[in-house]
């Protein structure tokens, strides 16, 4: 697969995890193509951090706003009965606990959940944004991430780069597979059908409770 089809798949299979009625927070990059894969007969409410309820993709043939942008500066546009809020209600929406999930991507995730997603040593960053914000404040984290890194991976016994948050993740979404955090370990719940479970062990450092019965997705 392409790096753009990973990202398609990894969107579309993150968009089946949320729910009718819920809030959730989008981070920047891959995560932003989740609004193009929900089911339109669910009422799910997108918040970008920057201050915007009710974002949206633009239609076909929409003229851009410049003033109208997500997180990751891409022109957006908001749904009717959407609201622009300043910062300061923005993350007190985050940070009172009011989102019901944020979908982030990942530079590594642990086997105990932990999250690396900000600073790579030795390059520079522009700050972690409201990362670690957004994943102490969500009922839910998901991470949205393809599954290693010029075939180096990703999902790791023990995270090596600086932490966005310890033991936070509660799901991880890659190209190969669904793995859920758990008390006991991660827990491969789903492989692309694309892939086997060996595949998937073979290109994970951590090591993968595998149950009785595995689901699949495309």
């Amino acid at each position: 697969m392409t790096n753009y089809d990973k990202k398609e798949v990894i969107a579309k299979r993150v968009a089946k995890e949320l729910k009718d009625g819920d809030l959730i927070n989008l981070g920047i990059g891959l995560p932003t193509m989740v609004v193009n894969y929900i089911d339109k007969d669910l009422d799910i409410i997108f918040q970008s951090e920057n201050g915007i309820i009710g974002i949206k993709s633009l239609e076909e043939g929409e003229a851009e706003d410049k003033c109208i942008v997500n997180a990751g500066g891409q022109p957006v546009s908001v749904e009717a009965g959407g609201a622009f809020i300043d910062s300061e209600m923005s993350f007190s929406i985050i940070r009172g606990g009011h989102i019901d999930a944020t979908v982030l991507g990942a530079l590594q995730v642990d086997e105990e959940g932990s999250i690396a997603n900000w600073l790579v040593p030795g390059k520079i960053a522009p700050g972690m944004g409201g990362a670690m914000d957004l994943i102490m404040g969500a009922k839910r984290v998901i991470v949205a991430m393809e599954h290693t890194l010029k075939g180096t991976a990703k999902i790791l016994k023990k995270c090596t780069l600086p932490l966005t948050a310890y033991k936070q993740v509660d799901l991880i979404v890659t190209e190969m597979a669904v793995i859920q955090v758990t008390e006991k370990g991660l827990m491969l719940r789903e492989i692309n059908s694309r892939y086997t479970i060996d595949d998937v062990i073979n290109n994970t450092e951590a090591s993968l409770i595998i149950p009785e019965k595995v689901g699949s997705f495309e």
